[in-house]
């Protein structure tokens, strides 16, 4: 750890990257189990209520690029704190809505608030690490991270057991001014800011998406990310309308896509240890597409089937993401802020396209779902077997 926490410590600290990292997840997979009950509650379709969730994805992504260079300016602890205090409120907002309309409007302020946390997660990777020891740091957040959708699901279902839909929100508030207490403690971990205009400090987004390097690889690792975003948005329908489970149960298969989620950063790391991990990344992609062609072709059998897939496919998707961010971070010296925000934007902004993708079959998503994978999968693919030689990406991982 380059800089000491005070009131943190090193334990706190991790607690708290972990923890912010995790809002997108748990801004989602709580209410998950619900969709298809808000669906008849809020006399809607299945195309709007999907709305609260890629809405929710397109404004996080935008929140991404207004509070990531600003916190070069300002400071990662004071953008922390002004997002968690939109996200408490707006999260309120949510709970009294009436319309799909009005709970649209409040996901999208949520939204905004919310990727604050995510802004200033992953540039505090990078102020308070370095080298081998960020990537295990990463690795081990991202493992963390996964808890949440483990968790999130299967208290959902048990809350609508007994209450309405809405309390699920006034949950998400509570979660946002533990982190608004919490980041109350953070010391700021931005050793040098930005000392121009703020309209200069989002310029330096352009600055950071020239470098050819960085934008290539975002490219690369933000397609195959998408992957975790359309699945989200089709598994509801898929294991309760077309599997027939109830919300319980939906949460279960869902915790378990979860475990292999978690699982995927952590066996990267070990796998580290003994290949390269450009050989590594190399492996991942064509088993991946062939995770999406068993979706696509036996996940129709029996939900085991498709649940197996469709959690192979994460494990693999999650267990790239720790070179594949490292990567992307080592090739900016600085404007880390301006790094961060692009790499979770275009992760955000790619996702919500699948969300949208997925939703034009809706009598057949475990076969949209499989297509989508198989096609983002050639893609990435191509593009990281083209440059996996190229010098950048070699010293990289030489100095990581």
């Amino acid at each position: 750890m380059i800089q000491k926490q005070k009131y943190l410590k090193d334990k706190g600290m991790f607690i708290l990257l972990a923890f912010i990292s995790a809002f997108p997840p748990l801004s989602t997979d709580l209410y998950l189990p619900a969709l298809p009950q808000m669906k008849e509650i809020l006399n809607t379709t299945q195309s709007q209520v999907n709305l609260t969730l890629s809405m929710f994805f397109v404004f996080y992504a935008i929140g991404l690029l207004f509070w990531g260079p600003l916190s070069e300016k300002y400071g990662r602890k004071p953008i922390l704190l002004i997002g968690m205090v939109i996200y408490t409120i707006s999260s309120i907002i949510c709970g009294f809505s009436q319309y799909v309309e009005q709970l649209i409007v409040g996901r999208i302020i949520q939204a905004i608030g919310g990727s604050a946390a995510t802004a200033v997660s992953t540039a505090m990777v990078k102020d308070l690490y370095s080298g081998r020891k960020r990537e295990k740091v990463m690795a081990m957040v991202m493992s963390m991270v996964i808890i949440a959708p483990i968790v999130a699901p299967v208290i959902g279902a048990f809350l609508l057991e007994y209450v309405s839909w809405e309390i699920i929100f006034f949950v998400l508030a509570g979660v946002g001014a533990t982190a608004l207490m919490a980041g109350a403690l953070l010391e700021e971990t931005i050793e040098n800011r930005y000392t121009g205009s703020v309209w200069r400090s989002w310029g330096r987004l352009a600055v950071v998406l020239k470098n050819p390097n960085f934008s290539i690889l975002l490219a690369i690792f933000s397609t195959i990310s998408m992957s975790i975003m359309t699945f989200l948005a089709a598994s509801s329908f898929i294991y309760i309308n077309g599997f027939g489970l109830n919300e319980r149960e939906f949460s279960y298969f869902l915790a378990f896509n979860a475990v292999f989620a978690m699982i995927g950063p952590m066996l990267y790391v070990k796998l580290s240890q003994h290949f390269k991990s450009q050989a590594i990344i190399s492996a991942g992609f064509p088993i991946f597409i062939l995770c999406g062609i068993a979706v696509a072709t036996v996940g129709h059998g029996s939900v085991w089937a498709f649940a197996l897939a469709a959690a192979l496919a994460t494990l693999i998707v999650d267990g790239m993401r720790v070179p594949g961010v490292n990567l992307m971070l080592e090739q900016q010296q600085n404007d880390t802020g301006s790094a961060s925000a692009l790499i979770n934007f275009f992760g955000m902004l790619l996702g919500s396209l699948g969300m949208h993708l997925v939703s034009l079959n809706p009598n057949d998503l475990i076969l949209a779902l499989g297509c989508i994978q198989i096609m983002i999968g050639l893609i990435s693919g191509i593009l990281w077997f083209l440059i996996r030689n190229r010098p950048f990406v070699q010293y990289a991982f030489h100095e990581g």
